[in-house]
């Protein structure tokens, strides 16, 4: 039987070579598309689809390169360029047929946006300072943070260990302070959850500090009939 398996296999080598060629002549021209597009859109990457008369066109790109270009029509999709692997050369003859429309199509959406931008303002209302608002919160925040510092070093005292907590009932909120090695860690109102008036990521809002500030006495005193008690209790033992 292997006499009759004599027939010339054709070589594919020409077609594609010639796939090839246009394949790096599409990705060398979309590349310029991508970098327009980049800059119109003001990034380094993303995606746009652009409607033909044959069909749609998509084009991803990142850092003025082309990850892909792909043409859809009647449900099939023709990755004209792509990072994986070539097309097939008939998908991409029929592709390239509508390619100069695909670049029209792109021309014609940067034409629609000319003059777009001349009527917007170039003139705008001057932007209040935050400055005076800033050292008020830090203001507050410092006396609070020295009343923390000082009961934590109290408590550090009392409790004889590094770190711990305490915490009182004021006006139906619960106020924690946590602290570590006689130093604030954090100061919260509410529980889990809650607003942390003092803390070592950042500051709390002006509106909740001024909500809470009304209160922090109250916590203050909570903390002096706590140790008050304490040290009523340990003047009661007889040795």
């Amino acid at each position: 039987m292997t006499a009759d398996l004599d027939a010339d296999v054709v070589g594919a080598d020409a077609a594609a070579k010639r796939r090839d060629e246009v394949v790096a002549a599409v990705t060398e021209h979309a590349g310029q598309v991508a970098r327009e597009l980049a800059r119109l859109r003001g990034g380094d990457y993303g995606q746009a689809t652009f409607e033909t008369a044959a069909g749609s066109w998509t084009l991803k790109y990142e850092a003025g390169d082309v990850q892909y270009l792909r043409f859809e029509r009647g449900g099939d999709e023709t990755y004209v360029v792509s990072t994986h692997q070539p097309p097939d050369p008939e998908a991409l003859a029929a592709a390239m047929a509508d390619y100069d429309a695909f670049v029209a199509a792109f021309n014609d959406h940067v034409r629609s946006l000319a003059g777009v931008l001349d009527d917007a303002p170039a003139e705008f209302p001057a932007v209040t300072s935050v400055d005076g608002v800033v050292a008020e919160r830090e203001r507050v925040l410092s006396k609070m943070r020295e009343a923390c510092d000082a009961m934590a070093g109290r408590l550090r005292r009392y409790e004889g260990g590094d770190y711990g907590s305490f915490s009182a009932r004021v006006n139906s909120s619960r106020w924690e302070l946590k602290w570590e090695e006689g130093r604030t860690s954090y100061l919260r109102v509410g529980g889990e959850g809650g607003i942390y008036l003092i803390s070592q990521y950042q500051p709390p809002s002006a509106h909740d500090l001024r909500a809470h500030a009304d209160d922090f006495a109250g916590f203050v005193d909570a903390f002096n009939e706590e140790i008050a008690d304490a040290a009523e209790t340990l003047e009661k033992v007889s040795l």
